[in-house]
């Protein structure tokens, strides 16, 4: 197992003490950033709204986008999957009826 490092990660106005993997710090910065800046997105649009109703949206946002990015992961595999099968079918074809 690797050595855990303490990190500290500010989102939206708190800060939070974290134990992760060094391999991962640079992922877990980047994420925290990405949430910062949609919380200042929000704040812009939806003015008069608690931290905690910012903080929301942007979880709501998140979720909804990996959602998204897992239905068009299961799309390539289904086309990746057509495709292998298509090629059988070929080779096939190929070694049955050579040129």
């Amino acid at each position: 197992m690797s050595e855990l490092i303490p990190v500290n990660i500010l989102i939206a106005d708190r800060s939070y003490r974290l134990k992760i993997e060094a391999a991962d710090e640079e992922m877990v910065r980047k994420t925290a950033a990405l949430i910062n800046d949609k919380v200042t997105e929000f704040k812009t649009q939806f003015a008069g709204k608690d931290m905690q109703d910012y903080v929301s949206m942007v979880l709501l946002w998140f979720a909804t986008e990996q959602n998204r990015s897992g239905i068009d992961q299961v799309k390539w595999e289904e086309a990746s999957e057509k495709l292998a099968s298509l090629e059988k079918m070929m080779d096939k074809a190929l070694t049955e009826n050579p040129l």
